[in-house]
C-alpha cells in the first residue's frame, strides 16, 4: 500500500522512516551499508536530489527533493522493499514514513547530521559513517533550486 501525503514531489522534503520496534538493523555496519547503497541505485533509476541524510541504528532520516513524475511514497516504497530485500532477514520497517516540509533546510540539515552526536554514536557529526556529514558520499549543495 502506497502512503499518501499532500505533497508527492517538487519539495524540499524531511524524511523519517523507523524500524519495527525500533530494533538496532543498522547497527550492522554491513546493513548500514547497504541503506546507504540502496539509497544511490534508487537515485541511478529515478533521478532525485538528496541534500542530507544519516542511517541511525533503528531509523533513517533524509533530506529530499522528488522531481516529477516520480513520488515520495513511491520512492520510499522503492527504497524500503529494496533494502529489505538486500539485507535478507525479512521484513523490519514500520509501514509508514514521516514527511514534512521544513521551513529552513540548513537547520534541518544539521538536525540529521547532529542526531549521531545526540544519541552518543559519535563526537563528531563529521566522524559517523552513514551520514552525508562524513564526506564520503556525493550531495546536492541546498543552494540548489529546481528550473
Amino acid at each position: 500500500m502506497t502512503q499518501r501525503h499532500p505533497f508527492q514531489n517538487n519539495e524540499l522534503m524531511f524524511v523519517t522512516t523507523n524500524t519495527t520496534y525500533r530494533r538496532p538493523i543498522f547497527k550492522n555496519p554491513a546493513h548500514a551499508s547497504e541503506a546507504i547503497d540502496r539509497l544511490y541505485r534508487i537515485q541511478n533509476l529515478h533521478p532525485f536530489f538528496i541534500f542530507a541524510f544519516v542511517i541511525m541504528p533503528d531509523h533513517c532520516h533524509f533530506l529530499l527533493n522528488v522531481p516529477e513524475p516520480y513520488t515520495i511514497s513511491k520512492l520510499m516504497n522503492t527504497y524500503k522493499t529494496g533494502l529489505t530485500f538486500d539485507i535478507g532477514i525479512g521484513a523490519f520497517w514500520q509501514p509508514r514514513f514521516d514527511v514534512r516540509v521544513p521551513d529552513n533546510g540548513y537547520k534541518t540539515i544539521q538536525y540529521i547530521h547532529e542526531n549521531p552526536v545526540k544519541a552518543d554514536l559519535a563526537s563528531s557529526a563529521q566522524e559517523y559513517p552513514w551520514s552525508s556529514a562524513s564526506g564520503k558520499y556525493d550531495v546536492t549543495d541546498l543552494d540548489w533550486s529546481p528550473t
